[in-house]
């Protein structure tokens, strides 16, 4: 459930941007002014108007979570969200079962693409029984993987639970792809890492993500690795994107401030402690589609504006 956060709203942001403003931003200004597509969000972790020379992670590549929006779509309506973001320029989303208002596969196509976007991932259903069904819609939309928010039955509370998820998810991937929809993702929170298990046979103990990656066929079934939650996790997301780049196809790009044992805080992309320049150089090459993130984003364009603009700013 999404509750109402008051972190993020706009003069809270002030502060954060004033606080880790530099010389470099000011003397930038001016600039930024000039192209405000080419303006990166202020943090220590960003980059200045001044290192924006090019747009290295295309638009094409960048999708958001419509989840994120949930707040708006209920206050103004799926079209009217889909409007803004086309209009910010994002030619992709990736929505999720509550994004809909009751509107058929083939009517939500069509609102896509009224708005020339695309749904290439999607959080749905991984409930076996019922794949077929969420095949059909995923090919409707044109979907290219298929998810959910997390990963497929029996779960990842025990060794033995884990191995057969893995199972689960080889036999839901092999039937995306062959209905067209591609490999199957695993979307993670700080559970997949958190969770760890010792082998009963070598006694090795290993993290219920890594368990599944492998434990799962590369043909079928992917990842979309959730930065913020790794990072919470007490994962090095840098060096995980390094080892296991050729299975994580899918990054959230999530941003917040880290909160020990607390929920972070979240943030537009580049306002949090997410240091990004390493994450996207790793991830540069082997991620398809880059989405952001964040929960109980403020209901205005702002979050899905400044996270765009930082993506695309961003250059190596």
């Amino acid at each position: 459930m999404i509750t109402d956060i008051n972190f993020g709203g706009p003069h809270w942001r002030l502060g954060v941007r004033r606080a880790a403003a530099t010389a470099a931003l000011a003397m930038a200004a001016t600039a930024a002014l000039a192209s405000p597509t080419a303006a990166a969000p202020d943090s220590p972790n960003s980059y200045t108007a001044a290192d924006c020379a090019g747009r290295s992670v295309p638009a094409s590549k960048i999708s958001i979570q419509m989840f994120s929006y949930w707040g708006w779509t209920r206050e103004v309506g799926t079209e009217a969200v889909l409007a803004e973001l086309s209009d910010i320029g994002y030619q992709n989303v990736e929505p999720f079962g509550g994004t809909y208002e009751g509107r058929t596969s083939s009517e939500f196509a069509d609102l896509l693409g009224r708005y020339s976007l695309k749904a290439p991932t999607s959080h749905g259903s991984t409930n076996e029984a019922q794949f077929d069904g969420t095949l059909a819609y995923a090919k409707a939309i044109g979907q290219k993987y298929t998810g959910s928010g997390g990963s497929a039955s029996p779960g990842i509370s025990t060794y033995e639970n884990t191995l057969a998820t893995a199972q689960t998810l080889n036999r839901l991937g092999e039937m995306s792809k062959k209905a067209g929809t591609g490999k199957i993702f695993v979307h993670n929170h700080q559970g997949e890492f958190t969770n760890q298990f010792a082998d009963p046979e070598t006694g090795e103990v290993k993290s219920a993500w890594e368990i599944l990656v492998e434990n799962t066929d590369p043909r079928y079934v992917t990842f979309q690795l959730d930065v913020l939650s790794a990072a919470h996790a007490g994962v090095d997301v840098v060096s995980l994107i390094e080892e296991h780049g050729d299975r994580i196809e899918l990054l959230h790009v999530k941003d917040g401030f880290l909160n020990g044992d607390a929920r972070a805080i979240p943030t537009d992309v580049g306002e949090g402690d997410i240091d990004w320049a390493p994450v996207l150089d790793a991830a540069q090459g082997t991620v398809k589609y880059y989405v952001v993130e964040r929960d109980g984003a403020p209901v205005t364009r702002e979050f899905a504006e400044d996270s765009f603009n930082f993506l695309t700013c961003y250059s190596y």
